[in-house]
Formats: structure tokens, sequence, C-alpha cells
């Protein structure tokens, strides 16, 4: 049985995640403000996330769920699970993290204020057995500086939003979604599109907690991890490069600057080293006094000075 149009609509995107996924349920389901579907979509998950879902979902009818028969990819379950919200704000958690039992109540407040912004907080990172690491995703992240009002500019340098914090007016999305052309950056691309259109609100106080573990997509570790992070570069160079086509006259040269310099370092991670040197350059080009900029004309120098002595290069 389906509730009357909740307020608020909570997507929970989930895959293989059945060593997390019923606390995570049980956080939302825990909250003190009640006014609230919990849809949960599944990407085909291969462990008992099924199974887990299915007795939650037996037991609380605010619980709606969406399973795949084949892997989408996690733009396709987000965006399955926007489409199917019926409440008047969404919120996101991944079903790997937990909720805090206030934190709908402390962000549908400032709604009630501005029903506009979208209002996202900062977290405490936990490990997979759900430990404290002793850090907040700011600190973990490198936030901007800039987390309230217009930070379009700033997100541009890179993504610092923590996903499973936000919340937003559903009816302001129009027909933005996640780009399942980008298979590991796309929720930033989304983030980038409301930062565009919308101010955000941050609230400082951790109303989540997020789990780092071995099989995070890109915030996890090992060998695995480290080369989604490296793939993950290809998705920050696609991104930047259609912001700068259409919005280039709106950037900043600071910001250019910073844009340039990880899109260089993305391209030589990627092995792509005289693209990288090219970007390199346009970094330095765009703001000389950057200090982040003092390591690129050491890394242009080496380059030049190998091949013209046709001496492979060190790593």
């Amino acid at each position: 049985m389906l509730i009357d149009m909740p307020l608020v609509s909570v997507i929970m995107k989930s895959y293989n995640h059945e060593k997390f996924i019923a606390e995570c349920i049980e956080s939302v389901l825990g909250q003190d403000f009640g006014d609230f579907e919990l849809i949960i979509v599944d990407d085909a998950s291969t462990d008992g996330s099924r199974q887990i879902i299915d007795s939650y979902a037996a037991k609380d009818h605010r619980i709606q769920v969406i399973f795949h028969e084949v892997n989408k990819g996690i733009s396709n379950t987000v965006n399955d699970g926007i489409d199917a919200a019926r409440g008047q704000f969404v919120a996101q958690i991944d079903s790997d993290d937990v909720w805090v039992a206030d934190k709908l109540t402390k962000q549908l407040a400032v709604l009630e204020r501005d029903e506009d912004l979208i209002v996202w907080s900062n977290g405490e990172i936990i490990n997979d057995s759900g430990r404290s690491a002793g850090k907040s995703v700011n600190e973990w992240s490198r936030a901007s500086s800039k987390k309230s009002g217009d930070i379009w500019q700033a997100l541009l340098e890179g993504n610092y939003i923590f996903g499973s914090s936000v919340v937003y007016k559903k009816q302001n999305l129009g027909n933005i979604r996640y780009d399942e052309r980008l298979p590991y950056l796309n929720d930033y691309k989304f983030y980038l599109e409301l930062a565009r259109n919308y101010e955000f609100y941050y609230i400082a106080e951790p109303l989540a907690l997020y789990r780092i573990h071995e099989h995070n997509t890109i915030a996890g570790y090992g060998a695995e991890s480290e080369n989604r992070l490296r793939l993950a570069g290809k998705d920050y160079i696609s991104i930047c490069e259609e912001a700068l086509q259409q919005y280039e006259d709106e950037i900043g040269q600071e910001t250019k600057a910073l844009m340039y310099g990880k899109m260089g370092t993305a391209f030589y991670a990627l092995g792509e080293k005289r693209k990288g040197l090219h970007f390199f350059l346009q970094a330095v080009r765009c703001n000389p006094f950057e200090t982040e900029n003092l390591s690129y004309p050491p890394r242009v120098l080496k380059h030049v000075l190998f091949k013209r002595w046709r001496l492979p290069p060190k790593n």
C-alpha cells in the first residue's frame, strides 16, 4: 500500500552491500521525522541484498522497491529512483552509509525558510566495521571554503559534496539527471548542474556517516580502487571540457588554472603525457602565481629534456 504523497522521497541506491544495507535502512526508518517514502533501487545485486530489502519492505509500507534484473550502473539506478519519487523533496543515501536520527528534521527546517536551496551537510567517516576514522568528510575531501550560496565556480575545481547528505526540491530538477555516459563522476556533474541554477546551504554538523571500505567506487582502497580512481579522471576531463566549452567566459582565470592543472594530472595518470603537459602549461598561463602550478614546470622540463636526448623518462 502506497502512502499519500509523502513530503520527502528518500532514494537509496543499492549494489552488493549486504553487510551494510540493514544498518542503512534502519537509519532512514529511524528518523524522528516520518513523512517520507524510502525508494530502494537495487542494481541486480549478486549477494544477499535483495532478501534483506524484501524483509524490510514487508514490514514497512513506506518502503518501495525497484529491482534491476541486470546491472545498469549507478546513473540509471539513481535516475530510476528520481523518476519514481513522489515527494516534494528528494534526499539521497548510499546503501553503505548511515544517517543520524534528526538529519531530515534539521534540513527541512532550512527548506521551510527557502525551499529552493540545495541543503547538504558535513559527515563523519567510518570504516567497514562502523568505527569512526576520526576525520570528517570535508577534511578528507579537502572541501572548498565556499560551501553555501553560489558554489558553482568553486565546485568546478572538484567535487566535495557529500552525496548522502543532500536534500533538494524535486521540481527544481527539471531535466537534470545523472549522466549515464559517466561511469564514475555522474554525481559530480549532477551537483554542478544544480549549483548552476540554485544556491546551496551547508550545515556544518555531521548529519550522516560516510563509510569507506574496500569496495567504494572511488574512495576505497586497494589496486581495484586505484584503477577506478584513475579512470574517474576521464570523467573529470569530460566534465571540465564541457563546462569550458559552454561557460568559458564566466569562469575566472584562477578557477581555470586549477581545472587545467587537474586535467593535466588526469591525463598524466592515463599515460597521455603530451596532453598532460599541454594542460599544465595552460594552468600556468591562466594563473602563473598559483602555488599548485609550481609542480608543473619541473614536469614539463623533465619531459622536454628526456625527449630531446631520447631517454625514457623515469616516473
